[in-house]
């Protein structure tokens, strides 16, 4: 039970760094007791997941310093994005990459969310609607969104490919030069996949996801 437990708050701490970027490369942990009482668990479950993540190259433990975040995980996260040179053909090759498995991860996390996991995917699109309605930047919340959506699947192995989804959105965000347009694509296609989460039917979540995709690189002259 505690191995399941562990391979959780594992999976909690992966995305907190590498997803949401909420601790960067080079930068140290908090310490043991204030990180076991945010995630919620014993500090014996929290060292487990530590080790677990320091095997996989995330997290270094340096005797008598502290556990800090590994250098290459920026090396990993990155992506060539430092700077816009040659996005276009980078967005290109990202949201291909989206539309071929983001359909199916949503029709996934249709079917294998929880109950707590489906009000929190709910809630996250209505706070990207919210920004966008309001002017607000909905960079982290569309990629709050998303990443909701990819955590619902319980698939480790499509939880690493959140760094890739997070940085399409947000480049696509920040470099689009139709941005008004591709924010009111993002209402429609948002609230249309939501409508299909809600009644748990995943090939509508399928077929609006893909849609979705398909609206946001003809906008962006992505398409072939």
């Amino acid at each position: 039970m505690r191995g399941n437990l562990s391979r959780q708050t594992a999976e909690t701490l992966y995305r907190i760094i590498v997803a949401e970027g909420r601790v960067g490369p080079g930068d140290k942990l908090p310490n043991e007791l204030e990180l076991s009482r945010e995630l919620g668990v014993s500090r014996a479950t929290l060292r487990e997941a530590i080790q677990a993540l320091t095997m996989q190259g995330v997290l270094e433990v340096h005797r008598g310093r502290g556990t800090f975040v590994s250098r290459q995980v920026g090396e990993l996260e990155d992506f060539g994005f430092r700077t816009l040179d040659g996005v276009r053909g980078k967005l290109r090759d990202l949201f291909e990459l989206r539309a071929m498995f983001e359909p199916g991860v949503a029709a996934l996390a249709c079917a294998r969310a929880s109950r707590e996991e489906l009000t929190e995917i709910l809630s996250l699109g209505k706070d990207v609607e919210d920004c966008i309605r309001s002017g607000r930047d909905r960079t982290q919340a569309d990629r709050d969104f998303h990443a909701a959506i990819v955590r619902a699947t319980h698939n480790e192995f499509m939880m690493r490919l959140l760094p890739i989804i997070g940085q399409a959105v947000e480049t696509a965000i920040v470099s689009g030069e139709h941005g008004d347009k591709l924010a009111q694509d993002t209402l429609r296609d948002h609230a249309l996949l939501m409508e299909f989460f809600e009644k748990r039917d995943p090939a509508g979540a399928e077929h609006a996801m893909a849609i979705h995709m398909l609206h946001a690189m003809e906008e962006m002259g992505l398409e072939k």
